[in-house]
């Protein structure tokens, strides 16, 4: 009982031990930010690249004074239309504007009945259909319209955009003006919270881009003029124009937010603050409560480490967004090709199984020449993620060709791998490219989180900061790669070790991987912590061999259990400014909104099925794996008995990436870019382990004959 409740005790003392240390974080001293006044400047479309010393010279020395970031202007629509980006600044969370007709090219014009009855305020009668009830019914984020304005005792608002986010859920504006006043004194200082409409910047057109943006800019200097004392003046680019989602500029000047980069717990990023983020910045600087369960967003802050120079500052978030544009096209198509070439090496590979199986004195039944080529190509496919990441060090995206300067360094960095991989001696050993290709995987990801995430932040391989979803930590394909490169490195590490040392050694290393992938200073990711926990769990379990067993499921689930409740204590335990998923979804539970948070992730796993290229990689290695390498006659049954702790990790990447899939709400994306890795690899292994069966299964040698006197025969 003892040697089987060991493997057991080892993972929650490797991991729990490890995690508590994030129960409490240092102490961080926050200067104070308060005001009398906020004043939200709205210009929907508004990209760094507008903002120049003598085309904006009013945004620019405000940005000079002020802290900038780059804005994403996520909200419940796709894609986000000034008039969703006013209703989001309005709600505090991921709101949208009901549609008639899907948007196919430009966003159409903001066109809002604003009724003014009594010439004071105004009256929106199509807030609550359009928007009200549209929220309530057919969105799943709870965004209640209004709730900024609600929270406050007086709004004013300029403009038919301000109006949409000034407006209280019923309909009510409660101080308004078409335009800008030519003195505009009284206005900003007749409310605390102050919103003005400046128009948008939109189309591509350089020229008319910076007219649009030189109009915005006069009209700013009478706001500037007529700022009340001691107010923040926030200036953000809340919406896209078109189809085509860009990084926006956000500038706050006031107390407390002199020179730095914007910031915020929701993106965790510094230079990075989203759209959500406004509406609980505002209530904050004015000292007001947020209001329960509607805010979805995290107040704001303004933190040191931005250049002095403001041309060079500026170059940070306009190099970021040229970054993340480029990536959502060159991203799209790289995983489009690389589940075509795994497809066809899928098909390639099933004749090879069938005839690499070769007996004592029997000669090769696959050519050599095919067999390496087919190796090689195997190779640079499991490679293919790892290789993305790092071809983000060199700037792809800043030619005039980023997609082809992508694919030529992308070709560069693979070959290179390959090679390098191929010459290393251990090559010749069975399970030689294996432990090599899933060491590299896993390293490219580790490195990359202890130092920020850097390659993945907008990269290819990496997550956009377009879609809203991560801004900081292990994204979902780099989380695939490395529980792969966790587990199955883990595996081969621990099959040279005696029996008795291989739970240790799968704990260990699992605690390991998990403390990166769950550290808020690292990963960031307790969702992803708690499927690698599972993943250990199991791979520690079998790692002696043996079979999947009632009592070891019933063990290993105790101790997922356990860590996973680490996990959600240390959470809970942090403001909840700071929590994660993890921490957020507790809370949920708590609170009685969890059917909510479930049905979001019930919907995030749907469209993260049918719309990613990574389920067609799940698919395919699915396929490869059940109807091929698993068959009796496709070599990898055999290497699972002959390293048990390869079958182990295996498992426990099946395991990981499923629980993963669905409590991140990523569906198969997770398994797509797990099975990147892994199904090329165990196809490798397959044909090693078959093209060698004759090392391991000798036929019986015949007993010596002996004659009458006792001596054998010749």
């Amino acid at each position: 009982m003892i040697r089987r409740i060991v493997p057991y005790v080892l993972v929650v003392l490797s991991l729990a031990g490890g995690l508590a240390a994030l129960s409490v974080r240092p102490a961080t001293a926050e200067t104070k930010r308060s005001a009398d006044y906020v004043v939200l400047v709205g210009i929907p479309g508004l990209r760094w690249e507008d903002v120049t010393e003598q085309g904006t010279p009013n945004l620019w020395r405000l940005a000079e004074h002020g802290s900038i970031g780059s804005l994403s202007v996520r909200s419940a629509l796709k894609p986000t239309c000034p008039v969703d980006g006013w209703l989001t600044l309005g709600a505090g969370n991921f709101a949208g504007w009901r549609r008639s007709t899907p948007v196919t090219a430009a966003c159409p014009p903001l066109t809002v009945d604003v009724q003014r009855p009594d010439g004071i305020g105004a009256f929106l009668p199509d807030l609550d259909r359009q928007a009200v009830q549209y929220n309530q019914r057919s969105q799943t984020w709870g965004a209640v319209p209004g709730a900024l304005p609600e929270s406050v005792r007086c709004t004013a608002a300029v403009g038919p955009g301000a109006a949409v986010a000034a407006a209280r859920p019923y309909g009510r504006v409660d101080t308004y003006e078409p335009q800008l006043p030519d003195d505009p004194r009284k206005l900003l200082s007749e409310c605390t919270l102050s919103m003005v409409d400046l128009g948008a910047v939109s189309g591509e057109d350089p020229v008319a881009r910076q007219t649009a943006a030189a109009r915005a800019d006069a009209v700013l200097a009478r706001v500037l003029a007529a700022r009340p004392d001691n107010s923040l003046v926030m200036v953000a680019g809340l919406a896209d124009t078109d189809q085509t989602s860009r990084l926006h500029v956000a500038i706050a000047d006031g107390p407390g937010w002199d020179g730095g980069w914007l910031t915020s717990p929701s993106t965790g990023r510094d230079g990075y603050i989203q759209l959500v983020d406004l509406a609980p910045t505002a209530l904050t600087t004015l000292n007001r409560p947020l209001p329960e369960r509607r805010f979805v967003g995290q107040p704001a802050t303004s933190v040191a480490g931005r250049p002095e120079r403001l041309p060079d500052a500026v170059s940070f978030p306009a190099d970021a967004d040229r970054e993340a544009g480029a990536q959502r096209s060159v991203a799209t198509w790289f995983f489009g090709v690389l589940a075509a070439v795994q497809l066809v090496l899928a098909i390639v590979v099933v004749p090879l199984l069938r005839r690499a199986r070769r007996h004592v004195g029997d000669e090769r039944s696959i050519p050599k020449p095919i067999s390496d080529a087919v190796e090689l190509l195997l190779l640079a496919s499991a490679l293919a993620i790892p290789a993305a990441l790092v071809a983000d060090l060199v700037p792809w995206w800043r030619g005039g060709q980023p997609g082809w300067l992508f694919a030529a360094v992308l070709v560069f960095v693979l070959a290179a791998g390959t090679a390098a991989v191929r010459l290393v001696p251990a090559f010749r050993r069975t399970l030689g490219p294996l432990a090599m290709v899933v060491t590299v995987a896993g390293a490219v990801v580790g490195l990359d989180l202890l130092t920020g995430a850097r390659l993945q932040l907008n990269g290819v391989a990496g997550y956009s900061v377009l879609d809203g979803n991560r801004y900081a930590g292990v994204g979902t394909v780099g989380l695939g790669v490395f529980l792969t490169g966790v587990l199955l490195g883990g595996g081969v590490l621990a099959q040279r070790f005696a029996k008795s040392w291989r739970p240790l050694v799968m704990a260990v290393l699992g605690g390991v991987g998990v403390f990166l992938v769950g550290s808020p200073y690292l990963g960031s990711d307790p969702i992803g912590a708690v499927a690698l926990t599972a993943g250990v769990c199991i791979a520690t379990a079998l790692s002696t061999g043996g079979w999947l067993t009632l009592g070891r499921l019933a063990a290993a689930s105790v101790a997922g259990v356990a860590v996973t409740s680490v996990f959600a204590w240390i959470e809970v335990r942090h403001p909840a400014a700071e929590r994660g998923s993890l921490g957020r979804f507790v809370e949920a539970l708590g609170d009685g909104t969890g059917g909510t948070t479930l049905q979001r992730a019930s919907k995030a796993n749907l469209d993260a099925l049918v719309g990613s290229p990574l389920t067609f990689l799940a698919v395919v290695g699915a396929a490869l794996l059940w109807l091929a390498l698993l068959r009796d006659w496709g070599g990898l049954r055999r290497a699972y008995g002959l390293y048990p702790s390869v079958r182990a990790g295996a498992v426990g990447i099946g395991v990981a990436v499923v629980l993963g899939g669905l409590l991140g709400g990523t569906a198969l994306d997770l398994a797509g870019a797990a099975a990147a890795v892994v199904a090329p690899m165990a196809a490798l292994t397959a044909l090693r382990v078959l093209d060698h069966a004759s090392d391991f299964t000798r036929p019986a040698q015949p007993a010596p004959q002996v004659d009458a006197e006792g001596v054998g025969a010749a």
